[in-house]
This record gives C-alpha cells, structure tokens and sequence, in this order.
C-alpha cells in the first residue's frame, strides 16, 4: 500500500470554517469552506454556536477529500488551525458545550479587565503572558463563564467541565474526547500562560479564579496530537500540527529569521515581527507571543492586534448596504473625490493595538454633503492601511535590533488580493509590501505543521527557501500628501479614544 502523501488542513475562522487539502508539494488541491451565523446577544456580546464551528469542520473535511477525489487513506496528517482567544467550556462526558463560545471579539468583561488594571494587576500579567489586560483574552471569559452558567463553577472544581480555545474543541471532538490538549500558541493568548517558562501560571490561575483542572495539555505546534476516530472520515487519520490563526499564517510566510514581519488581513489585522528565542517587553502597547514551538524550543514575536480590517468591508455590504460584494471597494476608492478626506476610525468592538481602548466606538470623520459610497469605500479600506502604520512604528520603536524596523512587510488574507488596498497601504507605510503566490498562509501554515511532523515537510530553513513573491507594491505616494493623511487620521484617532490623552 501506497504511503500516505496528501495533508488536511482546517482552517477554522472567525466568519466560516475551510478544509484544504495540500499534495506533499504543498499545492493546493481541493478545498470547501462553509459560512457560520454570529450571535450578538447584547452590545458588545459575540459568540458562536459551537455545534456550527464542529458540524461545519466536519462538512467541509469530508467535502474537501471527495473533491480531491481522497479518502481517509490518502492523508497523511491533518493540521489545525484556529481563531484564537475564542472560549469554549464543555462537559468531559458528554461533549456539550455549556455555553455558546464567547468570540475573540466579545468584550463583555470589559469591566472585570478595568478592575484588574485598577488593583495593579497589569504589570504581572504583562511580565508572565505578555498580554495586556483586555476582553480579547481567554481568561476573564472563561471566568465569566463559570461565573454565569448556573452550576459551572462547582462542576469546573469537580473535574467535570474542560476548557479549550477553538483547536482544543476540535481535536476534542475529532479523537472522540480522547484527547485534551492544545500547542504553545494557543495558550500563550489565554492570559494564563507564562511564555517565558512554557507552563500554565499557577498565581494568574488563582488571580482569575480558574481551576488548573479546566485546562489542556501544552504541546509543540509540529507533534502528534492523537488520532481520529474512524467514524468521522472512515479510518483514524493522525493530527499532527495545531497553530492559533496568525501563528500558522507566520509559518506559512517563513517569517523564521528575527525581524521578519507578515500581517494578515481577515476579519481583523494581525502584524507579527519574530523577535527569536526571547520575548520582547513592549513599551509601546504591543504584545508579546509566542510565535512557534518546535521540539521543546520557543521562538517570540511582538504582535500587533487590530479588531476590525476586512469586517470594515462586511459593514458596509451588511450594514449599510452600499456594496454588493467586497471587490466592488477597490473600484469604488479609487474614483472617491480626491479632494475629500474622509476617514472612518473602525473601533466597532474597541480599539486593539497600540491603543486598547475597549470604550471607544466607530467614528467617521471629514464627511460633506459631497461623501458617498466612493468615499465610505476608500475610508473603510484606508483605515486598515492606517491601522497597520500605527503597528509597524510601534514594533520600529520595539524592536531597536531592526533600526529602522523591516525593510518589507509579507502580507496575507482575503484583503491582499485588492491591488487598490496594497498599493496604499506600501504608499501609507512608506514601506515596500510583497504579496505571495500563495494567499492562502494560514492553512499554509498548519498544513506544513503536519507534514513536518509527519516527515513529508522539510525542516523551516528549507521550507523557507520555497517562499515565492507574486507581485512587490512600492511606495509611490508624494511625502507631503503622506504626511497629511497620516496627520489626519492620528487626530480622528485621538477624536474617537474614550479618554483621549
């Protein structure tokens, strides 16, 4: 019987859940992607069904290898990707969710996080996780989960409940409850995990009140972390490479070597820089991450998080209803009023990096009666270019290894393929920006996790070498006009901040 040579890669997102399969070449070969409902219980409340998130992997892998025309047989090894910080708790028994999962963007316990700011907390959270104190993070969820759920907490202390980012769910799930366990990524974004040390912090635990019980096992990305069970795909298929979203997307852009940086340009926008075999304290409101984890050995980076970049898109689709589908915005930015400058500062569900501002709320800024869908268009797609300016002069600042900080910025996500969005965000950063030939570097990424693992891949140095540009976007815009855009959009930033400085 043949060797096993193909990879599954599930790439399980914030807005739908995607299936790709990749030949040992890492081609792709077939893919399925389907779309989930969000709920938005209250103001500033998201969550997912997680029986969507589970039924909607499973659909998708089974359509991807019968597109492929494959079957259990034929995959080598599966990878899992994930959006990260999203919370789940559910019972070790049953499987069930107690609750629906509370997203990444939920920010909830906005005042749990002020109170823990206001009693000092802020510096040794920072100094363990490398995390600010924010709703982004798993660990007031999770308390405020065991806090709500009637019973939770008394079942939590008992043993009977575990918790997991979305990949722990999956895996859960995809070994028949066999397995409880998660990569270094993942834990690194649940406010509960000492990076430096790679261990789950026994003093945060006590500081949010969650038992030791509720969590997974800590794993390298590149390991084996269980098998299927047979009835999910036929026979057991071996998961071997597991990544939070913007890690996977690091890896699948060989950001490897110190000073590297890729962002990636989904719902939200995620700049990473690799930073090497030590995390980086930001003085400058960034976090530090840990970027990958290969054989016991940590590799950092400095990480900046915008909330909202392409959901900026779905606002004005599902919104306002200006646009039909997201490729109409590049045509439309491009013949708005050259005159105008309107600019929309997008903190829908707050602000991310380097601001944190979990009270501010979305502002449109320079409107006449002249503003039109033209114009709406080019400021929803200008405000992620400005939002990646804030990040990168913020890692420049970090990052005083790199002087004057990267020298070209990789980028990655459904975003990237408008010409328009590239050309001004390179003409905004003053800073060349190289499109791959593959976009699509988070399962990329996961899916190379696997085959690494599962000795189909090479080692990264090698893997790196098979990066390959598809086009490079240089500068071009006049410095003056740089200047007076960026000078307008730091004071509609200043404008929209809850308590502006």
């Amino acid at each position: 019987m043949a060797k096993p040579r193909h990879i599954l890669a599930i790439d399980q997102g914030t807005t739908s859940s995607r299936a790709i399969v990749f030949d040992a070449a890492l081609r792709v070969v077939a893919s399925a992607q389907q779309e989930f409902a969000q709920h938005f219980p209250a103001s500033g409340w998201v969550e997912h069904e997680p029986e969507d998130i589970w039924s909607g992997v499973l659909a998708t892998c089974r359509a991807a290898m019968t597109k492929a025309g494959l079957d259990a047989g034929d995959i080598a090894a599966i990878g899992i990707t994930n959006q990260r910080e999203t919370t789940l708790i559910w019972d070790r028994r049953t499987g069930q969710a107690i609750h629906r999962a509370i997203v990444w963007q939920d920010r909830r316990t906005a005042d749990a996080c002020a109170a823990l700011v206001q009693a000092g907390h802020e510096a040794l959270i920072a100094a363990r996780t490398g995390l600010r104190i924010d709703p982004y993070f798993s660990a007031t969820k999770i308390a405020w989960m065991l806090d709500n759920v009637p019973g939770a907490r008394k079942r939590a202390e008992a043993g009977e409940l575990a918790f997991g980012t979305v990949d722990s769910f999956l895996l859960w799930r995809l070994t028949g409850g066999a397995v409880h366990a998660t990569d270094a990524t993942n834990a690194a974004r649940t406010m509960l995990f000492d990076i430096g040390r790679g261990v789950w912090d026994e003093e945060l635990l006590r500081l949010f009140d969650v038992p030791a019980s509720l969590l997974p096992e800590v794993r390298d990305c590149a390991a084996l972390f269980g098998e299927t069970v047979p009835e999910h795909f036929g026979r057991p298929i071996p998961v071997r490479g597991i990544a939070g979203d913007q890690q996977a997307a690091t890896i699948g852009q060989a950001c490897f070597s110190p000073g590297m940086v890729k962002s990636t340009y989904g719902t939200g926008c995620f700049a990473l820089l690799n930073t090497g075999d030590k995390p980086v304290a930001s003085k400058n409101r960034l976090l530090g991450t840990i970027a990958y984890q290969f054989g016991g050995v940590r590799s950092y980076a400095l990480e900046g998080s915008i909330f909202i970049a392409g959901a900026a898109v779905q606002w004005l689709r599902d919104g306002l209803g200006i646009i039909g589908t997201a490729a109409e915005t590049g045509p439309l930015a491009q013949a708005a009023d050259p005159e105008q400058e309107v600019y929309l500062v997008p903190a829908f569900v707050g602000l991310g990096a380097p601001h944190w501002d979990a009270n501010a709320r979305g502002a449109m800024f320079g409107l006449t009666r002249n503003s039109g869908p033209r114009e709406f268009a080019q400021a929803a797609l200008e405000s992620v270019c400005y939002q990646t300016l804030d990040l990168i002069e913020a890692m420049r600042a970090d990052w005083p290894q790199s002087g004057t900080g990267a020298s070209v910025l990789r980028v990655d996500g459904g975003m990237v393929a408008s010409d328009w969005t590239m050309q001004r965000l390179a003409d905004l950063l003053d800073l060349p920006v190289d499109r791959p030939t593959v976009l699509e570097t988070t399962a990329l990424g996961a899916a190379y996790l696997a085959g690494l693992d599962a000795g189909l891949l090479p080692e990264p140095d090698r893997f790196a070498d098979q990066w390959r540009l598809e086009h490079r976007f240089l500068p071009a815009m006049a410095p003056s006009q740089r200047s007076r855009k960026v000078a307008g959009w730091r004071d509609a930033v200043r404008r929209t901040l809850s308590n502006p400085a």
